[in-house]
């Protein structure tokens, strides 16, 4: 068995997709006389810099020997990378044996690979000492993620499904010719095996993109059948070709445990905490809150207004309520992807009412309680009042138009509580 990685065809302005390039390879194996077992696409760090969009790798696992898979990769870049693009950096990988084992330094790389940051010579160096063949254009800056996705069949245990449609190529560019109702009554249809086809609240076919490549759709889920039949039911311009995916999405893989006082930028957590002040929306409808641990270390997390109606559960917590947040740090600032309410508060401090006129009292003075100024009934201080809450303890998610490719969506399950998923 061969194994070949690759990433960095694409182009945020111009398009191309390297999932598509790697449907070409897979094409040309078979046309060559090989098969292909299994693909690949592997979402990597989704705070690196350098991603096009959604920071994807992918990897065939193929029966022709090493040359000929370098060989045919590098055909398909040489003749479909955007090299004009000076933040396009492709990179090929090829490794000689079964994916399931990959040296263990192979595997650690691809873990890290969506946790961490890797420079391009630690790659090119891994490479090499594991015996693999590799080259790169314009700088190869993606054999970074060509050698994660080497490693990703035996570094991850977890995976979903995705089915791809792709485009006539001439069309790239061009606006997608594809009908929303069918999208809606196939995704109502299989949900919840394939998730995330559409946002039904925004009446948005989250499965048709907006970027100029070669994808006219991509159904998510975790059964292979059910994504077929998505696809197969959508009604839409002429489809090229289609490829189906075994990926990481879905899955949470970049999140790790923390502590509020050891979160960095560029990394993604799950923390524990409570809610240190009520939350606030600023300009742009931004909604920000701000967790705080026992030790008193603060960090303000936000819901960015692509994150639509999630922006309201936020806005529905207050002081006291303690939670688990998940997303990535930016700037010191964690970005809400997901967050599970442990504990609501429930109790507030209030002036107390009169017990016999039912009026506010007033203060009586300095450290001297409160007094009714009608019927002279007095009270020592504030009383406690039971506030209805419109929120319930459980996760909470983003929807299904905000939600990033790798991150996991409440339907799927596992969770440690009650879930209330976005569709």
């Amino acid at each position: 068995m061969t194994v070949i990685g690759l990433d960095d065809t694409d182009s945020r302005e111009q398009g191309m997709c390297t999932t598509y390039a790697a449907t070409l390879v897979a094409d040309a194996i078979r046309e060559a006389g090989g098969r292909v077992e299994r693909r690949l696409l592997v979402r990597l760090n989704p705070a690196v810099k350098h991603k096009t969009r959604g920071n994807a790798a992918l990897a065939l696992h193929a029966d022709v020997s090493p040359e000929t898979a370098m060989d045919l990769a590098a055909d398909v870049v040489d003749r479909l990378a955007i090299g004009d693009d000076p933040r396009t950096s492709p990179g090929v990988v090829v490794a000689n044996g079964d994916p399931a084992s990959v040296p263990e330094s192979v595997r650690a790389f691809a873990r890290e690979a969506v946790r961490e940051f890797h420079a391009t010579d630690d790659a090119v160096g891994l490479a090499e000492s594991a015996g693999c063949r590799h080259r790169g254009w314009s700088g190869g800056r993606g054999r970074i993620g060509a050698l994660a996705a080497v490693g990703a069949w035996a570094a991850f245990d977890e995976w979903t499904y995705e089915q791809i449609s792709y485009r006539e190529f001439d069309r790239c560019g061009t606006s997608r010719a594809v009908d929303d109702d069918s999208v809606f009554a196939a995704a109502e249809a299989a949900y919840p095996d394939a998730w995330d086809t559409v946002d039904t609240e925004e009446g948005q076919a989250v499965c048709v993109p907006n970027a100029p490549g070669p994808i006219l759709y991509g159904v998510r889920g975790d059964d292979a059948d059910a994504v077929r039949r998505v696809a197969d039911a959508i009604e839409s311009e002429p489809v090229e070709r289609t490829a189906l995916f075994l990926t990481n999405q879905g899955t949470d893989a970049h999140l790790r445990a923390g502590t509020l006082d050891s979160v960095e930028d560029g990394r993604a957590y799950r923390l524990d905490g409570r809610v240190y002040a009520d939350p606030e929306t600023r300009a742009g409808g931004h909604v920000f809150v701000t967790l705080a641990d026992e030790g008193g270390e603060t960090l303000p997390c936000v819901a960015f207004e692509p994150t639509k109606r999630f922006r309201d559960r936020v806005r529905a917590l207050r002081e006291g309520d303690r939670l688990t947040v998940c997303g990535e740090v930016s700037g010191g600032t964690l970005k809400l992807e997901k967050f599970a309410v442990r504990s609501l508060d429930r109790v507030e401090t209030v002036v107390p009412d009169c017990p016999d006129c039912e009026r506010r009292m007033e203060s009586a003075g300095r450290d001297q309680g409160y007094r009714c100024r009608d019927c002279g009934t007095r009270r020592a201080g504030k009383v406690e009042r039971r506030v209805e809450r419109d929120l319930e303890e459980g996760w909470y998610e983003v929807p299904p138009c905000a939600r990033r490719h790798i991150a996991k969506p409440l339907v799927r399950g596992g969770f440690d509580g009650a879930t209330h998923p976005e569709r």
